[in-house]
């Protein structure tokens, strides 16, 4: 009996999107052009980047590839690379990273644990040389909060504090407030 499967991939990528939206609106439109560093990409690209970073799982695991290396790989990135390069304003990416998240999230809770089983070779040489489906799947999730640290690190640069850390500060406040003491300063 598996306690994790669609159902509760779905419901883990809902909750690290939802945030990344938060990130993507607390960030004003004119710092949407902000680069970290020369060669990173700007706030815009690299939401952008979010908003399309589950079409390759959705296709890999909707057309149940089971070999990496059929794949056209350079072609693959080519498509990705149009897709993001599509969206330019803030309302389009808001737009991206909700439909397909939706679409996303949709998908996952339709996988049967049979699917999320089977298991897809990686390119020669790689080690390990199999992964489950499952396996494979948490890695959108996972590059989506890569990215998205990358994104709050940038909000604390141009003078936004991230909505975790305003949360946290306000459950703080409450609960000082509750005992008498005083809310430790805000870092």
């Amino acid at each position: 009996m598996n306690y994790y499967g669609g159902k509760e991939l779905a419901a883990a990528f809902r909750t690290v999107r939802k945030n990344t939206i938060q990130v993507a609106q607390d960030i004003p439109e004119n710092r949407y052009d902000f680069k970290a560093a020369p060669e990173s990409r700007t706030v815009a690209q690299t939401l952008a980047h979010i908003a399309c970073g589950t079409n390759f799982a959705q296709y890999l695991h909707g057309e149940r590839v089971d070999n990496l290396a059929k794949l056209n790989f350079p072609e693959i990135m080519q498509k990705a690379a149009a897709d993001e390069a599509k969206l330019r304003t803030k309302p389009e990416i808001l737009a991206a990273l909700q439909t397909n998240g939706d679409k996303f999230a949709k998908f996952l809770e339709s996988l049967p644990d049979s699917v999320l089983a089977e298991t897809v070779a990686m390119p020669p040489g790689a080690d390990p040389a199999t992964k489950t489906r499952f396996e494979m799947l948490l890695s959108p999730k996972e590059h989506e909060m890569h990215h998205r640290g990358q994104l709050m690190t940038i909000q604390r640069i141009v003078g936004v504090v991230p909505h975790l850390t305003r949360q946290r500060q306000e459950q703080m406040a409450r609960a000082t407030a509750g005992n008498g003491q005083q809310a430790p300063a805000a870092r």
